[in-house]
């Protein structure tokens, strides 16, 4: 099968370890299920992967990716949700990884899944679509509605539209009717963000014109000061990433004074997954694509998102 892979680690240049080519078809494996993928999406993730952080050389190669909607072995049209619960001794907590940390990843034609990880893609959903949701939007949704306990017109801030988590957060935020402030260094992504139903978008680092009570926050090092100085007495900060960093200032001070919250959040649950699909379906919200490209393109998408020069999802099709 044809499949895009992690064949060596840099990372300071992340690219350079990107491979196409033919890979083995999965072999079978007893609760295991295999998916011809009909659309898979990139995540920061895949970038992180070829930096060799969630993946060691002693893996590779590696065949990248953790979204992917497709065709089972029954013929069911279904979704992939990424989160392995990995065999640990009795007693002990249970490990999960994510695709293509310990298992082949969904940027190919075929992958190899656990049964219980598959969903139902329903038909209002096309393959691209479906493909968006089990990272970057089921990330935003674990956020939005497991994590930050918000009541129905709260106030937020989104830090840095434009990647896939952010617009989620701001099509579900604004969906319900929280009012929803998001900053970015690009005037045109501050109005993509306002036509996703942002309620006002501003440059990086510029103050609010009122404080928040939740701030989403996947950026860290670069908006972490921006974020806790946004913040209400009492608020809390929900950080999902740290692509610029993740060693700033915690500003501990101003956090037990004002009695604010961190908490972190990692993807969600197959019954989130569940959850967020019929949330798409019966209110019209669909992930924002920012283009669909074949997956022989990988590395023109793989360098696109590494420019940061999308907004909303890159989507790869083999």
């Amino acid at each position: 099968m044809f499949a895009i892979s992690a064949a060596r680690i840099s990372f300071d240049d992340p690219l350079s370890g990107l491979e196409a080519g033919e890979r083995p078809d999965p072999a079978p494996r007893e609760g295991w299920t295999t998916v011809r993928v009909r659309a898979a999406a990139l995540n920061h993730h895949d970038l992180w992967s070829l930096r060799g952080v969630a993946l060691s050389e002693d893996r590779l190669p590696m065949v990248l990716g953790g979204d992917a909607a497709g065709i089972d072995e029954d013929g069911n049209e279904v979704i992939v949700h990424g989160v392995v619960r990995e065999p640990s001794e009795p007693g002990r907590s249970p490990r999960f990884s994510l695709l293509s940390e310990i298992h082949d990843g969904t940027l190919a034609e075929k992958v190899l899944v656990p049964r219980a990880n598959l969903v139902p893609k329903p038909p209002e959903l096309s393959f691209e679509e479906a493909a968006c949701l089990p990272t970057a939007w089921l990330t935003a949704y674990s956020m939005l509605f497991g994590k930050a306990d918000l009541r129905p017109g709260s106030t937020v801030l989104v830090q840095g539209a434009g990647g896939g988590v952010s617009a989620a957060l701001v099509a579900m935020a604004a969906r319900v009717g929280h009012r929803v402030y998001v900053t970015s260094r690009s005037e045109e992504k501050r109005a993509r963000a306002l036509g996703l139903g942002a309620h006002a978008a501003l440059p990086s680092g510029e103050r609010l014109p009122e404080k928040v009570d939740v701030v989403f926050d996947s950026v860290g090092q670069a908006t972490w000061r921006h974020s806790l100085h946004s913040l209400k007495p009492g608020g809390a900060v929900v950080t999902c990433g740290a692509t610029s960093g993740d060693a700033p200032s915690a500003e501990l001070a101003r956090v037990f004074f004002l009695q604010l919250r961190v908490l972190g959040s990692t993807m969600g649950t197959k019954e989130e997954l569940v959850a967020l699909t019929e949330m798409c379906v019966r209110t019209g919200l669909r992930p924002v694509i920012d283009r669909v490209l074949p997956l022989g393109d990988a590395r023109e998408a793989f360098r696109a998102l590494a420019a940061g020069e999308q907004f909303g999802k890159i989507v790869l099709v083999p």
